[in-house]
């Protein structure tokens, strides 16, 4: 069975023929030889002050089902990000925004439109920056077998919190999903699972990372943390 591999824009013309595994059949297996790595920078940073404290609880929690926890750097190249999701944004969007730009809402057009300001040149340089970068993150797996980070850096904002501020949506877009594109770009295997909530019963969630191909392990640590908590079957009283 091959994977497919996909892009931005939409599916790249390429697959890796690599064979597939049985996610369900080692999902019990021991977690006590894994190594985990902590990236404090970018993915720690400035952390909702409720985030860290269950963050904290959490990683106590894992220490316990794995053999240690050691800090980690994971470069991460945000310009190269922007720019390459700007142009495939556009690129797939270009027929349909020109036949029937109507059907999309105004705020959404105008960022796909960005894609236009970059040029060919640029492109090009971020997508070499783009490969220099997933080279280089292979490397953090030598001496870890998986990543945890927050999945996000703040709460969740309520529907009303982002309408009722237009100007600032997109800013707070960015700072929501300031945790997951790295790992989207990169191609990496991640999973977020429940691990509390706010004292407004907003959920928090850890992501768990593993390098290619190894979502075996990554749900396998998602499935022992599951299994020491009870958070995924938890329910915030919002009423």
């Amino acid at each position: 069975m091959q994977k497919k591999i996909y892009g931005l824009g939409g599916p790249s013309t390429s697959t890796a023929d690599t064979p597939v595994q049985d996610y369900a059949a080692t999902l019990a297996a021991k977690t006590a030889s894994l190594r985990i790595g902590i990236p404090r920078a970018h993915f720690y940073e400035k952390l909702d002050p409720e985030i860290q404290a269950v963050m904290n609880t959490a990683l106590s929690t894992l220490g316990k089902l794995t053999a240690g926890q050691s800090e980690i750097e994971i470069p991460v190249s945000n310009n190269s990000v922007d720019l390459i999701i700007k142009v495939e944004a556009y690129t797939y969007h270009r027929e349909y925004i020109t036949k029937t730009p109507e059907l999309y809402q105004a705020e959404t057009l105008k960022r796909i439109r960005r894609g236009t300001e970059i040029s060919a040149a640029e492109y090009i340089y971020g997508r070499r920056q783009l490969d220099r970068f997933r080279r280089s993150v292979r490397n953090v797996f030598d001496t870890v077998h998986l990543i945890v980070t927050p999945t996000t850096p703040v709460p969740p904002f309520t529907i009303s919190e982002l309408l009722a501020d237009l100007d600032n949506l997109f800013t707070k877009e960015l700072l929501t999903l300031r945790n997951t594109p790295p790992f989207n770009l990169l191609g990496l295997p991640t999973i977020s699972i429940p691990c509390g909530f706010t004292s407004k019963g907003l959920p928090i969630g850890m992501q768990i990372t593993g390098p290619p191909w190894s979502e075996v392990t990554v749900l396998r640590l998602a499935y022992a943390y599951e299994q020491a908590t009870d958070w995924h079957n938890r329910r915030p009283n919002l009423g």
